[in-house]
């Protein structure tokens, strides 16, 4: 809380003045007192005079009393307008700092911190000394920021309000727009519609008694004016229309019932408001805020706004009355004394209004009802996953992810043989029946074997023989065991009869070249392993080709492949979970034999780099160095347009459509994915036990509910508008993909769309909830 000073000042710049000083906790009876004595001085009474009279010269936007004389340029009237305010402010500051003052400046600098909150009451009847600009005493203006004066009558009297009339959550504004004449009230209005937890009626040009009634009919907080008025001598005057004006006098009983209902403040921001101010002190309205001087409308506008700003977001009435005065000195090159112009005038009894706070119920039957929401939506949302509502949506966020991680360097112990277009003008090639020759291959496997691959694996099929040529390949096929032919297993569900493997690959040499596409088309699984459906199928491979290489590979290191209690594959100390029908985000999926995630090697920003290449032509013309296949896996294969021997990836091209790989490629992949996490600790791709999913899942529904309860708070305290909260929560939902993507780099696939779903879908509900709470309330 801060504190209470209060000078009263009994006198006159003539006669000189009595001060007595008061401060004390703001709300309570002054602890300390003090007295002091300023003495005559004329030259104030003159600086303040030609000070007025300078700023009356320059005209106003607002200014209806009199008409004004304009001598001179306007630039010559605003530099005398300045001169005469530095005068006044010298000859002021000077008469302050007296050497019979002397005992009241220290007292308060004894007593009052700079840092404090200070309201500083002017108590004074002379008119005289409630027109000198308080605010540029050095002390306030240059010691104490945040410290801010107010113009009080000598008299005190208490005006308890009815209790009906008190504002708890939202303040009741009547705002009378009188005659627009030169100026634009429409831009008051807006700031006025924009102020949260507040109402506010508009009365725009009306008559007399319709002000009447309205000030009679409903408890207002706040009386706001904007148009027309002028002081005349110790009488204000308001212009509500085009025609007619009103005293205060003429809405006296009006105005004592709208203060006995709990009016708290009435803002003129209009012209010359001190006798205005006056007179609705005379009837113990607590807060007045008047411009002391005619107002420039540009002025009048920007300190409405900047104080609204300030006192909806939660300043002190006193704070955000300074702040707006404050702000007001950039238009001073235009506009000499601006920032001298507002002024508060205060019952002395009264304690400032606050702006109130928006009220959300923060005990247990919110939290509850909470909870409960987030668990309805968690169920709500999981159980349509379960159904396979979700699951389109899943894989594309799983492509995402895939998309959004690092590149990687290629598995250099891989060497992957292509045969394309060119190769099939070779020579070698003159009797080829597929896309690669018996001829052709024979030179290839020869060259090959010379440097000393670990294992090669035949990516083409070659189910059939030439008679001339089918006796010595045969013969090199079955007694190279680094060789690994591949074969297709015989389909049911699309008839295919299924594709034998080369002739004399003995079967335990033998991988198939089944995989399993979803839905959308698109790979993301790694078919292992798996029983041919039907014993008459020319391929009877129990696993891939690829599996087939890396137990190969991994045996002359002394690795070799068993199976756990669970019945799950283990390759060293890595073992490869088995794709469950209901696992991550598949819930629908055909998940037979054993399948895990293909967890791809993007290189390059292409899963096509996986491995160095060399072509068919390459190998044979002897332009390969033999360090490229010395030790590694060997995959050969067609990578050319007219055999279509291509998958759809998770990776997209240019033109948006799914980026399709060569087999032998996806063949290197597969490979890669299972050498890599055995020899190098690659994660392979997981998802969470089903209880981890619901965990995940609801803990970002409550995460919802908890920010919609944040964000509407943060909306009601200030000027926000609810688009603040719809940004603010696209924010939150990139939270949860940079949590998502962070898992997913270790190998955890983790629930996105359900959990963006819930997120939504609890803030969105319990946001609702408060709304129609606080509409209800209120």
């Amino acid at each position: 809380m801060g504190k209470l000073v209060v000078l009263k000042l009994d006198g006159d710049l003539e006669l000189g003045v009595r001060v007595m000083l008061e401060i004390g906790e703001d709300g309570k009876r002054p602890s300390i007192e003090t007295f002091g004595y300023l003495p005559p001085n004329l030259k104030i009474a003159k600086a303040i005079d030609e000070w007025r009279s300078t700023y009356c010269n320059l005209g106003s936007g607002r200014i209806k009393a009199k008409k004004i004389i304009y001598d001179g340029s306007i630039t010559q009237r605003r530099d005398d307008c300045q001169n005469k305010a530095y005068e006044l402010r010298s000859h002021l500051n000077h008469w302050l700092n007296s050497e019979s003052f002397w005992r009241i400046r220290e007292k308060w600098l004894k007593h009052l911190m700079p840092n404090e909150e200070l309201r500083v009451l002017i108590r004074t009847a002379s008119m005289q000394l409630q027109k000198l600009p308080w605010h540029v005493w050095d002390l306030l203006d240059r010691d104490y920021t945040k410290a801010e004066v107010a113009l009080s009558v000598p008299e005190l009297e208490q005006v308890t309000a009815s209790q009906t009339s008190t504002y708890r959550h939202k303040i009741n504004i009547l705002a009378i727009l009188g005659d627009e004449t030169g100026i634009d009230v429409d831009k008051d209005c807006e700031l006025l519609k924009k102020l949260p937890n507040a109402t506010t009626e508009f009365l725009p040009q009306r008559q007399r008694d319709e002000i009447n009634d309205q000030l009679w009919n409903q408890p207002w907080n706040i009386l706001f004016f904007a148009g027309h008025s002028k002081s005349e001598g110790e009488t204000g005057r308001i212009y509500i229309n085009d025609k007619d004006s009103l005293t205060i006098a003429d809405l006296k009983y009006a105005l004592r019932n709208a203060v006995t209902n709990g009016l708290q403040l009435a803002i003129f921001n209009s012209c010359d408001g001190l006798g205005l101010a006056r007179e609705l002190q005379d009837l113990h309205i607590p807060q007045i805020i008047v411009m002391r001087e005619p107002v420039p409308d540009l002025v009048a506008q920007t300190f409405l706004k900047h104080f609204l700003e300030a006192f909806s977001s939660g300043a002190s009435l006193y704070i955000a009355v300074r702040t707006a005065r404050e702000k007001l000195q950039g238009l001073e090159d235009k506009f000499p004394g601006a920032s001298w112009l507002p002024v508060i005038c205060e019952n002395p009894a009264a304690i400032p209004m606050t702006w109130p706070k928006p009220r959300i119920k923060s005990n247990s039957n919110l939290l509850i009802r909470g909870l409960l929401i987030s668990v309805m939506l968690t169920i709500s949302v999981l159980g349509v996953r379960q159904m396979g509502g979700l699951q389109t949506w899943e894989l594309q966020a799983y492509d995402q992810l895939i998309r959004s991680r690092p590149q990687e360097k290629q598995d250099s112990r891989l060497l992957i043989v292509t045969v394309t277009e060119e190769d099939f003008q070779l020579p070698e090639q003159k009797e080829r029946r597929g896309s690669l020759s018996e001829l052709a291959l024979a030179r290839l496997l020869e060259k090959l074997a010379q440097f000393q691959p670990k294992a090669i694996g035949l990516d083409i099929y070659h189910d059939q023989s030439s008679q001339r040529n089918q006796a010595s390949l045969a013969t090199r096929l079955k007694r190279d065991d680094r060789f690994f032919g591949i074969c297709k297993v015989k389909e049911l569900t699309n008839d295919h009869p299924g594709i034998s493997p080369p002739l004399g690959v003995p079967l335990e040499r033998q991988g198939f070249s089944d995989i399993t596409l979803d839905s959308d088309h698109v790979l993301r699984r790694h078919l292992l392993a798996m029983q041919p459906a039907d014993v008459t199928s020319p391929c009877t491979a129990r696993y891939a080709l690829n599996a087939q290489l890396v137990f190969h590979y991994l045996e002359a290191k002394g690795i070799s492949a068993k199976y756990t209690d669970s019945g799950d594959l283990q390759l060293g100390k890595v073992v490869f979970k088995r794709l469950q029908p209901q696992m991550g985000g598949y819930q629908q999926a055909d998940t037979g034999g054993y399948q895990i995630l293909l967890n791809y090697r993007s290189v390059q920003g292409s899963p096509g780099e996986i491995a160095p290449k060399v072509t068919l032509t390459d190998v044979l013309r002897g332009k390969v160095n033999p360090e490229q296949v010395k030790d590694r896996i060997v995959l050969i294969g067609t990578t050319a347009q007219s055999f279509r021997d291509y998958s759809p990836t998770p990776y997209m091209t240019g033109q948006g459509f799914s980026k399709e790989i060569p087999g032998v490629i996806l063949q290197a992949q597969m490979v890669s994915q299972l050498v890599s996490a055995v020899m190098d600790g690659r994660p392979l791709i997981s998802v969470l036990p089903v209880w981890g999913e619901v965990l995940w899942v609801w803990s970002w529904s409550v995460v919802g509910g908890a920010f919609a309860v944040a964000g509407s708070v943060a909306i009601a305290a200030s000027d926000r508008s609810k688009l603040y909260l719809v940004l603010a929560g696209g924010g939150v939902l990139g939270v949860l993909y940079v949590f998502c993507l962070i898992l997913f780099y270790q190998g955890l696939w983790v629930p996105l769309v359900p959990s963006a779903l819930v997120l939504v879908a609890t803030g969105g509900t319990v946001a609702i909830y408060l709304f129609l709470q606080q509409s209800s309330d209120n």
